[in-house]
């Protein structure tokens, strides 16, 4: 049996293929690129800097730090979550990107809405929400990176410990040898031990910094050890593997309630589709009614009930350990 293959068609797959392959090659570069600027960043700055001094002061200005490691921010709750989203502390620019948000909202709304004050409106409200959303993104991926690498820099200083070397060596190694966010962390810690902190102190403001549970865990053996004594080559042993159980036991509870999370996207996702399709298709279906007052109590029931049945899912699904 003869198979005949429109001879464009052929071609369209072979362009197809082309330019995957050439959009996954580049991907993979981009991404091999920004793990070598991150992983370098803290070397990079270290390079950059006279002395030891003046290290630990740029590092901590770029963490929203003071000289002392005090907050520059008089808002607790901002300060907080700059620290833990990792971003550098760059007014400049920080000023520069909320500008170029609040143009761009701004000027969309005017040309959506042609109202010059509700697009005055937006784009300030554009301008305050959108970094402070931006800044809990980053928190809570870097969070969640900082628990997955944190049993590797544990035994990174176990085994360090084990060859003989001094415990601030074997936090340096790991501030050397281990990508951001961890490696940051670890080689701000060294830095401030090198410059007259200890150990306990320098840990304690790595838990400050990053306000991670596995890094509060990690902060409150050290500060045992500290104090009771020990040996912290066994509690670190111990450690790493009480982070790596936590882990799959989140990983777990993750996989069970993966239909949880499913369902509570669909059934939030469904009625919002569904009206904005409604908008779109038949933009009177709720036009000619909007303005009535029982169609809009019923509205706001609706949505009043929609919010409450997620918390309820969200409430369900979400364990934490």
């Amino acid at each position: 049996m003869k198979l005949n293959v429109d001879p464009s068609v052929a071609l369209y797959v072979l362009i197809f293929a082309a330019v995957f392959t050439a959009g996954q090659a580049a991907w993979g570069l981009m991404n091999v690129g920004v793990a070598k600027r991150t992983v370098n960043r803290r070397l990079a700055t270290a390079e950059r800097a006279s002395g030891l001094g003046d290290l630990v002061l740029e590092l901590r200005k770029q963490r929203g730090l003071s000289a002392d490691g005090k907050s520059i921010f008089s808002w607790a709750w901002f300060s907080d979550l700059v620290m833990r989203s990792g971003v550098v502390y760059d007014p400049r620019r920080w000023a520069m990107v909320c500008a170029g948000v609040a143009l761009t909202a701004g000027v969309a709304a005017l040309v959506l809405f042609k109202n010059p004050l509700l697009a005055i409106v937006v784009g300030i409200a554009a301008a305050v929400v959108s970094p402070i959303v931006y800044l809990n993104f980053k928190a809570g991926a870097r969070a969640k990176q900082l628990g997955l690498q944190l049993p590797s820099a544990l035994e990174v200083i176990v085994r360090s410990l084990e060859a003989g070397h001094p415990v601030p060596t074997a936090v340096a190694l790991v501030g050397r040898e281990l990508p951001d966010p961890i490696g940051s962390e670890f080689g701000m810690a060294a830095d401030e031990i090198a410059y007259g902190a200890t150990l306990e102190q320098a840990v304690g403001r790595i838990a400050d910094r990053c306000r991670q549970m596995d890094i509060d865990l990690f902060a409150a053996t050290i500060r045992l050890q500290e104090r009771a004594g020990g040996n912290l080559t066994g509690l670190l042993k111990m450690l790493a593997h009480t982070v790596r159980e936590r882990q799959k036991m989140r990983l777990k509870i993750k996989a069970a309630s993966s239909e949880g999370r499913a369902s509570a996207i669909i059934l939030t996702a469904a009625p919002i589709c569904v009206f904005i399709l409604l908008q779109v298709a038949s933009p009177h279906f709720y036009g000619d009614v909007i303005g009535e007052r029982p169609v809009q109590i019923g509205l706001a029931g609706l949505g009043t009930w929609m919010f409450l049945g997620n918390l309820v899912m969200r409430k369900m699904i979400d364990m934490r350990i």
